[in-house]
């Protein structure tokens, strides 16, 4: 596992050591993205919060749409529109940020997501010259809206099975659409549709740019949802909508790979966009606990609201350090690719798909990080929690399509490890001959020598190696065993994603934490060192009991028990206190009155 000097390519931290400075940590944004994410949260705090009831009612049609304009008017909508399209054009990370600040605005998160990503994205990435300057500066200023039309009510994470039809007129110069969607964002105030249909008998999906005005256009009334109410949410049926020839978007068939890559964007940009929210939730479960009084004290001074809080922030730094780490490492692949001489457009695209399963990670992990903490927070405020009057009744509900939308969690585990082990097959991540040299280690003598651990989280990246070697164990003897079957095997591809998960996880959090030790210092940045150790502790008791549950569902008699054996060794790391690690943390956040990292 030693370090190479070039960037590192997607899924190879599973086989290589990262350095801390080769990551970016969110401590790390200019000023000019601070004062970006200062005036989105400026938006947040006039725009939204005083009409958040008046916004999940949608009483008022004009309501969210006249928000989007303003949105537009501040330049959010288009901040990662180059500047020639009417956008700010700002750089990847940048535009992970302003998603970041915005999931703290409920619904319209979800409205701001769906125009600014799959909405103009594949426009961008996708369009030609003509369709580029016709629309993005609409979609760039709020002068329109954005949709996205990819479900269908037999089709959705079988997103290529859609019934929608596409057919040519006979003088050639329009297509016909006819079909029905679903679930589709902003659809009941968009004004550009971006709809995927097959045409003739084709096995791929073809994408089309439908302006509303095109007519052919109807909707079912707005969907009565769970949450996320004040945004907008409709069945839409085509009708012999009559689209331009020149309105195909990107080639014939190319439409599956063009919602592929956009969904990737998206998942990434929805473990940012999380972020908001959970800060958010917790700094409000900081300021009850201290307000509320029983037992004639403030119930932040009792130890299970402490952990509870602790733990509520430290799976929200976690969540934040890979998301960013991620964020960056898409960015240096992108200005890699341009720096080779590849379009900017190409670049995004490849940049994006180059890490596609941190950007399934990101989503998994900070949608399940978003839910636990809404539930915390519930729980935090007890009954009030469940009072629709307090604000964690709206943000328990509003969370929980996170975990839905993009590709289920379920659908992204497993697309990250069956694109995995197709890299591997390609030579792209070289992870059998590690794997190999892991199973070879199985049945050798263990290595005795003792760690240096002078060093700042010596001890912690020895285990993170260790815990490296369970997913390439377990990985490579499932791969082994079950070949091309291993994709009927989805409960031994989940535990394996799951493995994967927590080693990104906890070593964003461990190289984020080391980073900013070389910055303020040690005494500074305790309470840091403090999440990275809770964290890891919790990630190998969860590793552990995926790798075992996926050893036992393949391995049997001698070859089991020598895993086992394996798993325990690997799984092996000195007792943590976290009770007590907690409570530091608690402490800090409650003297502080927010969350404060």
């Amino acid at each position: 596992m030693a370090t190479i000097s070039k960037s590192i390519k997607g899924g190879e931290f599973l086989i290589r050591e990262t350095e801390a400075q080769e990551i970016f940590i969110p401590e790390e944004f200019t000023e000019e993205q601070k004062m970006m994410a200062q005036a989105c949260q400026d938006f947040i705090d006039t725009e939204i919060t005083p009409k958040i009831e008046e916004i999940d009612s949608m009483k008022d049609p004009d309501l969210v749409p006249a928000i989007f304009k303003k949105a537009g008017e501040l330049g959010l909508l288009g901040i990662s529109v180059p500047e020639e399209y009417g956008g700010m054009g700002m750089n990847f990370v940048t535009s992970m940020l302003i998603a970041d600040i915005i999931g703290s605005a409920g619904s319209f998160s979800t409205t701001y997501g769906a125009h600014t990503g799959i909405g103009t994205l594949p426009i961008l990435y996708y369009g030609t010259e003509e369709q580029k300057q016709k629309y993005l500066p609409k979609l760039a200023t709020g002068e329109w809206a954005a949709c996205y039309c990819l479900t269908e009510p037999d089709a959705g994470s079988d997103a290529n099975s859609g019934k929608t039809k596409a057919t040519l007129t006979e003088d050639g110069k329009h297509y016909l659409i006819n079909g029905q969607k679903m679930w589709i964002s902003n659809a009941g105030f968009a004004d550009l549709f971006i709809v995927f249909a097959k045409i003739e008998d084709d096995k791929n999906l073809t994408a089309f740019i439908v302006e509303k005005t095109f007519g052919g256009i109807t909707m079912n009334e707005e969907e009565k949802k769970m949450g996320i109410k004040g945004s907008s949410t409709r069945q839409v049926f085509f009708n012999e909508c009559k689209v331009p020839v020149e309105n195909m978007l990107s080639d014939r068939q190319n439409g599956f790979k063009i919602a592929v890559n956009i969904l990737n964007i998206g998942r990434v940009k929805l473990g940012s966009g999380i972020l908001g929210g959970t800060r958010t939730v917790t700094t409000k479960s900081i300021k009850y606990s201290t307000e509320r009084k029983q037992f004639g004290v403030s119930i932040n001074s009792f130890g299970a609201i402490k952990s509870k809080l602790a733990e509520m922030a430290i799976r929200t730094y976690v969540s934040e350090s890979l998301c960013y780490r991620a964020g960056q490492d898409i960015e240096d692949q992108i200005n890699e690719f341009i720096g080779e001489g590849m379009s900017e457009s190409e670049a995004k695209l490849k940049g994006v798909e180059m890490f596609a399963m941190e950007c399934a990670i990101a989503k998994i992990h900070g949608s399940e990080v978003l839910d636990y903490v809404v539930d915390q927070g519930v729980q935090v405020y007890g009954g009030m929690g469940y009072s629709a009057e307090a604000p964690m009744e709206r943000a328990y509900r509003d969370a929980r399509i996170s975990r839905i939308y993009e590709g289920t969690n379920e659908i992204n585990r497993m697309l990250m490890i069956g694109m995995l082990l197709k890299r591997a097959m390609k030579g792209e991540v070289n992870l059998f001959e590690p794997a190999m040299a892991v199973s070879a280690e199985l049945t050798s003598v263990p290595s005795f020598e003792t760690i240096d651990t002078s060093e700042l989280f010596a001890a912690e990246k020895e285990v993170l190696k260790k815990l490296k070697k369970v997913f390439l164990m377990v990985g490579g003897k499932a791969a082994m065993a079950l070949q091309d079957k291993i994709e009927d095997e989805q409960e031994i591809m989940m535990n394996l994603a799951d493995v994967m998960i927590e080693i990104y996880a906890s070593e964003s959090a461990i190289l984020r934490t080391e980073k900013l030790v070389g910055i303020n210092g040690l005494e500074a940045c305790s309470n840091q060192i403090a999440m990275s150790q809770v964290y890891l502790a919790e990630a190998i008791d969860k590793i552990n009991a995926a790798a075992k549950e996926a050893i036992a569902s393949f391995t049997k008699g001698d070859e089991q028990k020598v895993m086992l054996m394996g798993l325990k060794r690997f799984t092996k790391a000195d007792l943590v206190n976290t009770k007590e690690l907690r409570r530091q943390i608690a402490d800090y956040m409650i003297e502080q009155g927010k969350y404060p990292f």
